[in-house]
């Protein structure tokens, strides 16, 4: 029994020293562990990270090693070789006493230029891309060597040698590995399985750098080019496409005027007199394409080149910047431009004055969804206004300039609305939430051989959506209404004309009354327009042809679409109530010659050109927009104002009234008779076109 109890004392007396230990030493007890623990942990942790580091610094060490080429140092020591034979046994009898203090200095030399080396990473350069930073390192490196050697040679003991000796074996050394370097280049950039001496430098790349040619690019047959001006911009456009090997351009040769360049050769390019008879050259080097690669050419000088090539039937390319300005200002080799066929400069008339006008403004722009109207969107957000409304009837038109605005002009309000301005109650709607400020009409049935056949709808939606917006203006206390216009309102031979008439019409009398300040501006043809004569000549002579034009002797004002748009928000800026604005368009383009421009252009060959007759409404010659003897001038040397007195209310209400009730026929002949009275200097093309051929 005291047995069994002893163990139990033990037992139990055991059991209280444990339960009695004191929470703090529990804690301590624990706190050792876990210091332990943790103790060991990083332990651990610091070996795992001593042993990455390690095999880091192992991995760093052999992509040292490989990264750098054992080839080219192989080569670079036998061009050292081949420099010490040179100088020392060739140049110069070499006795036994010498040839100990040769060897010496020839091993510290070798040690010095290659140590530079390596610090100065020459055998981690990629020289087949190397250019003038790669050949300068170079230099610098081997200099530091050389000067490092003279350093130790003085300071060693040991038997100093001649130092002109030695910097003649540097200078054939560095000569030799300079050579040995652009000789690769060379190669590299130049080897191809089409000629003799390409193919020789294929072999010698293959042997001596291991590098396989690829020859499929060397297939696919380039473009044979040549590049017009010899200048610093052709000179890298050279450099360009000989460099790139994926380049569909070979350069065959330079023209130039420059007479000390003439004759000589650039990258073994023949540079030719561009006056010389070039027709030759061109058969001979089976010139395809001519790239402009000139600045400051004349528009005169540009026309002659260009018409002097493609009659030699090439192609024309530019090398600079876009037709329109880049922000990047980087030059890129681009098409020949449709708009620069008009051989003139473009004109650019928004200044300060015309931004400031418009900023901070609510603008409305109906048609804001088509050519023009889109283009005075894209305008106007550059000048910050308030907010820009976007009204049209076409939503898909409107959506894309919205979405394009929205990707651009991230801060700027815009809003769209579809609605026609024929519908009076939708405008009070759109005019009564927005308020605009300024209001540019833009919406408008512009397409002349249909409007000839849809004289109603020309009418009502020309005319009477244009009163419309008049009306809208005066009702919602808008500052400015301003008219988008046309050339063929003067002396109109088509209803298109006519209608544009009546609108300058109802402008100018607007404002002898109104509130708000009224303007107009005309302009020409608009190149690249949605239904202009541009897209129809790309369709068919995409389609191979024929191209069809009305009548040879046709001929037209053009103007681009920003040229257009500006044109019309400069003279927004500047007008006086009831001014009627017109442009200096320079001289007009024959659409013949026009289309016979285009097929050269987009490298079309027997395609046919033919006349189909003039159609309905149609001149054989605009009027002249700009008598400087009937005009009054601006502050802007293109921007002219038409001396017209408008209109008294009462009698162009008397004119409304005649076309609301020829409309309410239905008849389009009876309309059309209703416009002739409304508009009196709308007359038949047969009599415009008669006094003509006169």
């Amino acid at each position: 029994m005291a047995a069994m109890n002893q163990p139990g004392r033990v037992f139990f007396h055991t059991h209280a020293r444990v339960g009695s230990v004191r929470p703090n030493e529990l804690r301590n007890n624990k706190s050792k562990r876990k210091k332990t623990e943790t103790g060991g942990t990083q332990k651990e942790s610091s070996w795992k990270t001593n042993r990455e580091e390690t095999q880091r610094e192992n991995r760093m060490g052999r992509n040292r090693i490989s990264t750098v080429r054992w080839k080219l140092v192989f080569y670079d020591l036998v061009v050292m070789a081949l420099a010490a034979l040179i100088v020392f046994f060739t140049m110069r009898n070499v006795n036994d006493k010498d040839v100990d203090g040769m060897w010496i200095n020839i091993a510290l030399f070798f040690v010095c230029i290659f140590a530079a080396r390596d610090i100065g990473q020459v055998y981690r350069q990629i020289w087949r891309y190397g250019g003038t930073q790669g050949y300068v390192r170079m230099i610098i490196t081997e200099l530091c060597g050389l000067v490092a050697y003279f350093l130790i040679s003085r300071l060693a003991p040991i038997e100093k040698y001649a130092a002109i000796s030695m910097t003649a074996f540097w200078a054939l050394d560095l000569l030799g590995v300079l050579t040995l370097r652009m000789g690769y280049r060379y190669c590299f950039k130049c080897a191809t399985s089409r000629t003799e001496w390409g193919r020789l430098q294929q072999f010698a790349l293959r042997v001596f750098a291991g590098i396989k040619p690829d020859n499929t690019k060397d297939e696919i047959r380039k473009i044979n080019v040549a590049i017009l001006g010899a200048g610093n911009i052709g000179v890298a456009l050279c450099q360009e496409l000989t460099s790139n090997k994926n380049s569909m351009y070979e350069p065959r040769c330079f023209f130039d005027v420059n007479q000390q360049k003439v004759g000589r050769s650039i990258f073994g390019l023949k540079v030719f007199d561009e006056r010389d008879n070039l027709s030759t050259v061109i058969q001979d080097y089976g010139i395809q394409e001519v790239i402009f690669a000139v600045q400051n050419i004349t528009e005169e000088k540009k026309k002659q080149l260009y018409e002097y090539f493609t009659k030699l039937g090439c192609r024309i390319m530019v090398y600079d910047s876009p037709t329109l300005e880049n922000e990047t200002g980087t030059k890129h080799l681009r098409e020949f431009g449709v708009e620069e066929l008009l051989f003139r400069p473009q004109s650019f008339v928004v200044d300060e004055r015309t931004k400031a006008y418009y900023k901070d403004k609510v603008i409305l722009i109906t048609g804001g969804g088509g050519s023009i109207g889109s283009e005075l969107c894209r305008q106007l957000a550059e000048m910050q206004p308030r907010q820009l409304v976007i009204l049209d009837v076409y939503e898909n038109g409107a959506y894309d300039v919205q979405q394009e605005l929205r990707i651009s002009h991230v801060e700027l309000m815009v809003r769209v609305e579809i609605c026609s301005i024929t519908n009076k109650d939708a405008l009070d709607r759109v005019f009564r939430v927005y308020r605009p400020q300024i209001v540019i009409n833009a919406a408008a049935h512009k397409h002349v051989p249909l409007m000839e056949h849809n004289v109603i709808e020309a009418i009502e939606n020309n005319v009477f959506g244009c009163k419309n917006v008049i009306d809208c203006c005066e009702e919602f206390g808008a500052e400015r209404f301003m008219m988008v216009s046309t050339d063929k309102a003067v002396n109109p031979t088509n209803v298109m004309g006519a209608t544009k008439r009546m609108c300058e019409m109802l402008a100018q009398s607007a404002s002898t009354t109104g509130k708000v300040k009224y303007s107009a501006t005309r302009f020409g043809n608009v190149l690249g327009s949605a239904g202009s004569v541009i897209p129809l000549f790309k369709k068919q002579i995409a389609a191979g042809g024929p191209v069809t034009i009305t009548d040879k002797r046709i001929t037209r004002y053009f103007m681009t679409i920003p040229e257009a748009s500006q044109l019309v928000l400069a003279s927004g800026a500047i007008a006086k109530n009831g001014d009627l604005f017109v442009l200096d368009m320079g001289q007009p383009v024959k659409i013949m010659d026009l289309a016979e421009s285009m097929i050269h252009l987009m490298g079309a060959r027997n395609v046919e050109i033919i006349e189909t007759g003039l159609r309905p409404g149609e001149k054989l010659y605009e009027e002249l927009l700009v008598r400087t003897e009937e005009l009054d001038k601006t502050d802007n040397s293109q921007i002219f104002i038409e001396r017209d007195a408008p209109l008294k209310p009462e009698e162009v209400q008397k004119k409304m009234e005649i076309l609301k009730e020829a409309c309410l026929t239905e008849d389009d002949n009876k309309a059309k008779e209703a416009l002739r009275k409304a508009v009196p200097t709308f007359r038949k093309p047969e009599e415009i076109n008669k006094e003509v051929g006169k």
